[in-house]
C-alpha cells in the first residue's frame, strides 16, 4: 500500500474546495494517507537561528531533529499530493515555507561530484491540486510550475500532474457543477 503524504496549504480550513479535492484524490489513490496541515503546524519561513541549527545538524548527519520531520516525510512518502490555491499567479506563501523546510542537503538530495542536485525521495509522482476564481493560463501556473521543476530537478520525483478546478467564482457558474467534474475526472487509482 501506498504511503501519501497530502500537504495542506489551504489557510481556509474545511471551507476551502482546493482542500475538498485533494482529499477526494487522495481516496482516489488508495493509499495510506497522511495530511499536513501547514496552517495548524505554524509553518514559518526558515531565519539566521534556523538555518544555523539546521547547518550544523546536517554538518552532523543527524536529521532526527523536529525540524526535519517534514523532510522526512517527504523522503518516505510514495506519492505526494499538494493541495495548494491558485492565489496572484503562484501559491499560498505557507507552501513556500514548507517548500524551504523540505530542501534538506543530504535528506532530501544531495549533490553529485559535478554540483548537480540528486533527488533522494522514493515519491513516483507529485499530485498538485488547486482551485482557482477565475481562469489559469499555464504560463502563469507559477506555482504548480516552481513545485513541479523542485521535484523533478531536486527530490528526484520524475512524474507531475496539476489537477484542478477553475472559474469557479465567475458569475453565472455553478462551482457545485465545476467541483464535481473535477472530482469525476480524477483517476481511479
Amino acid at each position: 500500500m501506498d504511503k501519501i503524504l497530502l500537504v495542506n496549504a489551504c489557510v481556509r480550513g474545511s471551507a476551502s474546495r482546493t482542500l475538498r479535492l485533494a482529499r477526494e484524490l487522495a481516496a482516489c489513490l488508495h493509499g495510506e494517507v497522511t495530511e499536513i496541515d501547514l496552517a495548524a503546524e505554524g509553518v514559518t519561513y526558515l531565519t539566521s537561528e534556523t538555518l544555523r541549527q539546521r547547518d550544523e545538524l546536517v554538518a552532523r548527519g543527524d536529521y532526527s531533529a523536529p525540524m526535519f520531520r517534514f523532510a522526512r516525510a517527504l523522503l518516505e512518502c510514495d506519492q505526494l499530493v499538494v493541495a495548494a490555491p491558485y492565489w496572484d499567479l503562484s501559491c499560498p506563501a505557507v507552501l513556500k515555507c514548507w517548500i524551504e523546510q523540505v530542501c534538506v542537503n543530504g535528506l532530501t538530495f544531495r549533490y553529485s561530484e559535478s554540483g548537480v542536485p540528486v533527488g533522494l525521495c522514493k515519491a513516483k509522482k507529485l499530485w498538485y491540486v488547486m482551485t482557482s476564481g477565475g481562469t489559469v493560463r499555464e504560463e502563469t501556473n507559477m506555482g504548480y510550475a516552481n513545485l513541479a521543476a523542485l521535484c523533478k530537478g531536486m527530490f528526484g520525483i520524475r512524474e507531475t500532474q496539476c489537477i484542478s478546478a477553475e472559474g469557479l467564482d465567475i458569475i453565472g457558474n455553478d462551482p457545485e457543477a465545476i467541483l464535481r467534474r473535477a472530482v469525476d475526472a480524477l483517476p481511479n487509482g
